[in-house]
């Protein structure tokens, strides 16, 4: 756990909630895999989650609720409870975030189940579509509510940011390109692959990560704007 990039507090509850899912499950528990942000270095302190894939051999909900007071214990780790044949079969459904997860992980405990993942590009390009195309509906219908709620608009603009970049991640994928891990490194690539406002969405980064502070109706040309580029990103997805 030497080479995780995180500190010592949060090493510590990983030691701890490891050796309690072993308690827990000594005969059960086939891996324990520590995955995104607390590997890959942009984990942020305060605000970040310890995220968990436990592979189990059974995960009926009277089993995995034998971890209840566990988890309530440690709020911080957010734990995905999953069978191997759950994730073997899984794979085409979910590519995007079997791949995110094989990007960056560090196994804890056991099986590497992440290893020998292969992704069908068809699959990656058809999710990536079908979650781009919703989110641009939900954004839609969302401002016709909250146009005159900036609080409310704000924190929508922040969630949807951060998953349609992660989206996007992968949209560069299916277009050839390996992309990078780190948020403001994936805004460069899209820049250069999709006429973007590359302004907006680094003022968008910049104060999700609490580092300007955004006021009034500033923050609904940022939303709009978004919601613009994002359209047209759709349009070429679309079209691969």
């Amino acid at each position: 756990m030497e080479q995780l990039k995180i500190a010592d507090q949060y090493k510590n509850i990983l030691q701890k909630f490891t050796q309690g899912l072993k308690d827990i499950y000594p005969e059960e528990l086939l891996s324990l895999i520590l995955y995104g942000s607390a590997v890959s270095g942009e984990f942020v302190d305060k605000h970040s989650n310890l995220n968990l894939l436990a592979v189990l051999k059974n995960t009926d909900l009277e089993v995995i609720k034998k971890s209840s007071k566990l988890i309530h214990k440690f709020k911080i780790v957010n734990t995905l409870f999953l069978t191997e044949d759950y994730v073997a079969n899984s794979i085409d459904i979910f590519p995007i975030e079997f791949l995110d997860m094989q990007e960056n992980y560090f196994v804890l405990y056991g099986k590497d189940v992440l290893k020998d993942i292969q992704v069908d590009i068809r699959n990656l390009r058809f999710q990536c579509e079908h979650e781009l195309k919703a989110k641009l509906l939900k954004l839609r219908q969302a401002y016709l509510l909250l146009n005159n709620n900036m609080p409310a608009l704000r924190s929508l603009l922040f969630m949807s940011f951060t998953s349609v970049v992660h989206i996007l991640r992968n949209v560069l994928r299916i277009k050839g390109r390996k992309p990078p891990y780190l948020k403001g490194e994936v805004l460069k690539e899209l820049a250069s692959e999709f006429k973007i406002d590359i302004h907006v969405w680094e003022k968008i980064l910049s104060a999700k990560n609490i580092k300007i502070k955004l006021i009034g109706r500033e923050i609904e040309q940022l939303f709009i704007s978004f919601v613009r580029d994002l359209e047209s990103i759709v349009t070429i997805v679309d079209k691969l």
